[in-house]
C-alpha cells in the first residue's frame, strides 16, 4: 500500500507540490486574517473606550457649564441694578416731590433699559461661556488623554485656564456698560415720546420690544454684518500686536492668547450669531410670558366682550407697565433655575452648538494647528 501511494505521488509530483502550496497559503492567510481582525477589533473597541470617555467628559462638562451660568447670574443682577438703580426712584416717589412726573419719566427709562439688558447680557452669558468652557474643555480632553508627548507643554495649563476664563469679566464690566448705553439710546428712542396714562396692549408691548432690539442689533441697517454686532459687548477688541509684544509675553500669555483669538474666531462665525439670536429670541418670548400673566382679561372683561383674545384686548397704562417690567430682573437674573434660565440652558440648538465647539477642540488634530 504504501509503494502505490509513494508511485501515486511520484507520478502526481507537481499537483501534490502545488497543492501543498495552495493548503499552506490558505493556513497562512487565514492566520494573518484572524490576526487582522484581532486588530481591528482591539481598535474598534480602544476607539468606542475613547469616544465613550469623550462624551461622558462633553456631558460632564455641559453640567458644569449650567452651573458656572447659574453662579454668575447674581453678579450680572447686581451689577445692573447698580448702573440701572430703580429702587431709589421708587423710594423718591414715595415722599410725594415736586419733579414727580420728571421721576416718573426716568424711570420709565431705566425700568425698561434694566429688563431689557438683562434678557441680553443672561442669552450671552449662556452662549459665551458655552463656547468658552467647550473650547477649554476640548484642550483638558487631550491633555487628560495624554495625547501630548512626554516633555512637551500641556495645551491648557491651570493657570492659562485662569486667565482665559478670566475674559467673562469684560460682559459683567466694560461690555455691559457700553450694552446699557446703547439699550437705554434705544428705549428712549421708541418710549421717551409715550405718555404715562398712554394704555398698551401686550401685542403693542411686543412691537415695541421689537423696535428696540432692531435698533440694538442693527436690524434695521441696510448692510449685512457677517457676524453679530453684539459680539462687541462679550470680548474686549484684539489689541494691538505690537503693543503686546512691547510687553514681553510669557509662554502663558501666548497660550492664552491663542485661546483668546480661537474664541473671537467662533464668536464671529455664523453659527454663533444664529444660535445668540435664537437664544434671544426665546428670551423675548419668555419676557413677554412673565409679563402676560398681568394682562389677563377679568371676569367683567369677559362677560362683555365675550371670547376676547387676551393679547389685544386687555390694554394698561404705561404707568403700570413699568413696575412690572421693572420687577422681571429677578426673574431674568435668578441663580435659581427659573424658567427663564431652563430655558435657554435646555435649547437643542444651544446643545448642538455646544457639542460642535466642543467637537472640534477636542480632537487630536487640534494638535497640529
Amino acid at each position: 500500500m504504501l509503494r502505490s501511494l509513494w508511485s501515486f505521488l511520484k507520478r502526481h509530483k507537481k499537483k501534490c507540490l502545488a497543492l501543498g502550496t495552495f493548503l499552506g497559503g490558505v493556513y497562512l492567510l487565514g492566520k494573518y486574517g484572524q490576526k487582522k481582525i484581532r486588530e481591528i477589533q482591539e481598535r474598534e473597541a480602544a476607539e468606542y473606550i475613547a469616544q465613550a470617555r469623550r462624551q461622558y467628559h462633553f456631558e460632564s462638562n455641559q453640567r458644569t457649564c449650567n452651573m458656572t451660568v447659574l453662579s454668575m447670574l447674581p453678579t450680572l443682577r447686581d451689577a445692573l441694578m447698580h448702573q440701572l438703580n430703580s429702587e431709589s426712584l421708587t423710594s423718591l416717589l414715595k415722599n410725594r416731590p415736586a419733579n414727580k412726573l420728571e421721576i416718573w419719566e426716568d424711570l420709565k427709562i431705566i425700568s425698561f433699559t434694566r429688563s431689557i439688558v438683562a434678557v441680553y447680557s443672561t442669552c450671552m452669558l449662556v452662549v459665551l461661556l458655552r463656547v468658552q468652557l467647550n473650547i477649554i474643555g476640548g484642550y483638558i480632553y487631550l491633555d487628560n488623554a495624554a495625547l501630548c508627548k512626554n516633555g512637551t507643554t500641556p495645551l491648557a495649563p491651570p493657570e492659562v485656564q485662569q486667565q482665559y476664563l478670566s475674559s467673562i469679566q469684560h460682559l459683567l464690566g466694560d461690555g455691559l456698560t457700553e450694552l446699557i448705553t446703547i439699550v437705554k439710546q434705544a428705549v428712549h428712542k421708541v418710549f421717551g415720546s409715550i405718555s404715562l396714562k398712554h394704555t398698551l396692549s401686550l401685542l403693542e408691548l411686543e412691537q415695541k420690544l421689537k423696535d428696540i432690539r432692531k435698533v440694538v442689533e442693527h436690524k434695521d441697517s441696510d448692510q449685512i454684518a457677517s457676524y453679530s454686532p453684539l459680539c462687541h459687548y462679550l470680548m474686549p477688541d484684539e489689541e494691538n500686536p505690537l503693543a503686546t509684544q512691547a510687553c514681553g509675553l510669557t509662554e502663558r500669555d501666548v497660550a492664552t492668547i491663542k485661546l483668546l483669538n480661537e474664541t473671537r474666531d467662533m464668536l464671529e462665525s455664523p453659527d454663533f450669531s444664529t444660535v445668540l439670536s435664537t437664544c434671544l429670541n426665546r428670551g423675548f418670548s419668555r419676557l413677554l410670558d412673565n409679563m402676560a400673566e398681568f394682562f389677563r382679561p377679568t371676569e367683567q372683561d369677559l362677560s362683555q366682550n365675550g371670547s376676547v383674545n387676551s393679547l389685544s384686548s386687555v390694554s394698561l397704562p404705561l404707568a403700570k407697565i413699568i413696575p412690572i417690567i421693572n420687577g422681571q430682573i429677578h426673574s431674568v437674573c435668578s441663580e435659581t433655575p427659573s424658567h427663564f434660565v431652563q430655558d435657554l440652558l435646555m435649547m437643542e440648538q444651544v446643545k448642538d452648538f455646544a457639542a460642535n465647539v466642543y467637537e472640534a477642540f477636542s480632537t487630536p488634530q487640534q494638535l497640529e494647528k
